[in-house]
């Protein structure tokens, strides 16, 4: 017998079927997991791609050129639908032996699931400070730490969205789209650093290793000698007090090192100069205002120029 037509039965099921959708929907989106190699590229698809899964290898107190290869990080790379790193050589003492254990095809190089973001991008030569090359960190396709420059991340980003609307073409609009305003309004924040950073253009400083080359470059900051002997290798007394000798008469603006860097290096010379030590972020942080990509950069403009500003009171 045919069942009779009843309107709060019809209802119950369009309802049902509704909350069955919408529970379904964001779930469907959760699917795409990507690993980061770095923070600051955990960021970056935080922003293009929000509903993923993402698990970051590293965090901003740890050296990304050294790190141990966790079972968790082996679990996470296993599942990773795409994998996002820097390249030119910065995870090479760790990423291929992660990539190995993990045996997941897609993330091997040059498959679709393997992101290098140093791809297609023109770098700064290499220890640029260093006389010697044949011990240390030594990454011959260029500085890696490209992470500090705002119109690299921007080129990263508009590669990124691409990559990202082929592994998953039902959201291929969105990921396009997330990108062009996240483009535009990075535009706009660039000109605001550096009006704000006016004051350090032409600054000298001193600090360790190539870290913060690219982002010296952009605001027109120049490095005049570096901590390290040799890239990769940590300051000696022998080192730092000729560094002390050559600086005594024009003192640059301040040290600068990174959070995962001794910090003795750098107090002991800046102490003797008479000058800021400054502990800065070089990639975003898990807390606080640097964890995002433009906390970052106003916190580490902020922390400079405080430095240009307190400078000429201690002369």
């Amino acid at each position: 017998m045919p069942r009779r037509y009843s309107p709060a039965r019809a209802l119950g099921q369009l309802l049902s079927g509704v909350a069955s959708a919408c529970l379904a929907a964001p779930a469907l989106a959760a699917t795409l997991n990507l690993f980061a190699c770095e923070p600051e590229w955990a960021a970056l698809a935080r922003i293009l791609a929000p509903r993923a899964n993402i698990v970051s290898a590293t965090h901003a107190r740890q050296d990304p050129h050294d790190i141990e290869a966790r079972p968790a990080l082996i679990s996470a790379l296993r599942r990773a639908d795409l994998a996002l790193c820097t390249g030119a050589s910065l995870e090479a003492g760790w990423l291929p032996m992660l990539q190995q254990r993990a045996g997941n095809p897609n993330t091997l190089p040059g498959k679709p699931g393997m992101f290098i973001a140093a791809d297609g991008l023109n770098l700064i030569a290499d220890a640029h400070h260093h006389p010697a090359r044949d011990k240390g960190h030594v990454h011959r396709e260029g500085n890696p730490h490209f992470q500090l420059d705002p119109a690299r991340l921007a080129q990263v980003a508009a590669r990124l969205s691409e990559r990202l609307a082929q592994l998953d073409p039902a959201d291929a609009s969105g990921y396009r789209e997330r990108f062009m305003q996240w483009q535009t309004a990075w535009a706009q924040q660039m000109q605001a650093w550096r009006q704000r950073a006016q004051p350090l253009f032409g600054k000298a400083v001193l600090a360790e290793h190539s870290s913060f080359a690219y982002l010296f470059r952009w605001l027109e900051l120049y490095q005049v000698a570096d901590l390290e002997p040799v890239p990769g290798l940590p300051p000696t007394l022998a080192h730092l007090q000729t560094l002390l000798q050559r600086s005594r008469d024009d003192p640059p603006m301040a040290v600068i090192q990174t959070l995962y860097q001794d910090p003795q290096a750098g107090l002991w010379i800046g102490q003797r100069l008479a000058i800021p030590v400054l502990f800065l972020p070089s990639t975003v942080t898990a807390e606080g205002p640097t964890q995002t990509l433009e906390g970052l950069f106003d916190h580490l403009i902020d922390a400079l120029v405080g430095a240009a500003i307190q400078r000429p009171r201690q002369r």
